[in-house]
């Protein structure tokens, strides 16, 4: 099969189609035929040489698809056979076929398309992880959310709503400001021209907001524990102006607030086995109801990876880049 690698670090112009066998799904795994991959950021820190595949995983990037099941592994129930499902993949997503761990996968809802399905699995485990399980998050608390409009930050709006919490987020483009608030935004801020760190203490009439959400880190890191409320929970996810933060410890502990941070892909195999059981019983409902749904930016050919890159590293896309594997050679 031709599928997408990267030759060398580098910017999007690395990333090439070579060729590379069709994976045979292992004890546990299923082989899907994909429909559709996901485009994330982890893949950008992949190609730039930041962050490598485990030990034995393939180099095709790739973290989350939505595919059919053409073979099961062992151990696997073969009633699965032809079934629809949206998986977080180790690697391997940008490819016509792709294995994935049973354990990790789920039926694609069919309010879902293959576009929607193939963008949920890895927001859904990050989003649970860091703002549920490390964050803490529970109805009638505030969160407020940076990088609202990022594939992370829709979904993470929308849960956080359907869990009865209060949502404060930034931006930098008001036009997409109507939107947000109808996925359950309270309060939108614009942060080119307004200090959230002002506004956020406004809107809470100087009580300050439960949990943080980042992914700006650096100088914002400070900032946000500023309007972070008496037993805050700060979660970091990323650190888009820099992973070096100065903290003051006494306020901190005076205020009993506490840090936090994740990344999904270094996670074990049981991390993510334990969190995709939470999942199906707190929040795959939410995507059968159609209460919680993906919002696609746009898709491109799977061919056409370099330029979903590029897209994605404008800092212009309004939720998520889709990849579609059609028309490639393969055996």
């Amino acid at each position: 099969m031709q599928a997408i690698i990267a030759r060398e670090p580098g910017d999007a112009s690395v990333l090439t189609l070579a060729e590379r066998p069709v994976p045979e799904p292992g004890a546990g795994e299923v082989l899907l035929r994909v429909r559709a991959a996901g485009v994330n950021r982890p893949d950008i820190m992949q190609r730039q040489g930041i962050a490598k595949p485990a030990p034995g995983v393939t180099d095709v990037l790739g973290l989350e698809v939505c595919g059919e099941v053409v073979a099961c592994g062992p151990g696997v129930d073969r009633q699965l056979m032809g079934q629809r499902l949206m998986s977080l993949v180790p690697g391997g997503g940008y490819a016509p076929w792709c294995t994935a761990p049973v354990d990790q996968s789920f039926i694609a809802p069919t309010a879902l398309s293959d576009v929607e399905a193939a963008a949920l699995p890895e927001g859904l485990f990050t989003v649970w992880h860091n703002l549920f399980e490390l964050g803490r998050l529970t109805m009638g608390e505030t969160v407020l959310i940076h990088g609202a409009a990022g594939g992370i930050g829709t979904l993470a709006i929308q849960l956080a709503h359907a869990a009865g919490a209060t949502i404060i987020v930034t931006d930098n483009d008001e036009t997409r400001f109507p939107e947000l608030r109808s996925m359950g935004a309270d309060a939108t801020i614009h942060w080119p021209t307004t200090d959230f760190a002002e506004a956020c203490m406004k809107y809470t009439d100087a009580r300050g907001v439960d949990v943080v959400l980042d992914i700006v880190g650096g100088e914002y890191v400070r900032r946000n524990l500023s309007v972070t409320a008496f037993g805050g929970r700060h979660v970091s996810l990323s650190f888009m102006q820099g992973s070096a933060v100065n903290v003051e410890l006494l306020t901190l502990m005076q205020r009993q607030v506490s840090l936090h941070s994740s990344t999904m892909r270094p996670q074990s195999h049981y991390e993510k086995t334990r969190m995709a059981h939470s999942l199906r019983r707190h929040v795959i409902p939410l995507l059968n109801n159609a209460r919680v749904k993906p919002r696609i930016h746009t898709t491109f050919p799977l061919a056409e990876a370099v330029a979903s890159h590029q897209l994605l590293e404008s800092g212009t896309v309004f939720g998520k880049l889709v990849l579609i594997p059609e028309n490639l050679p393969s055996n």
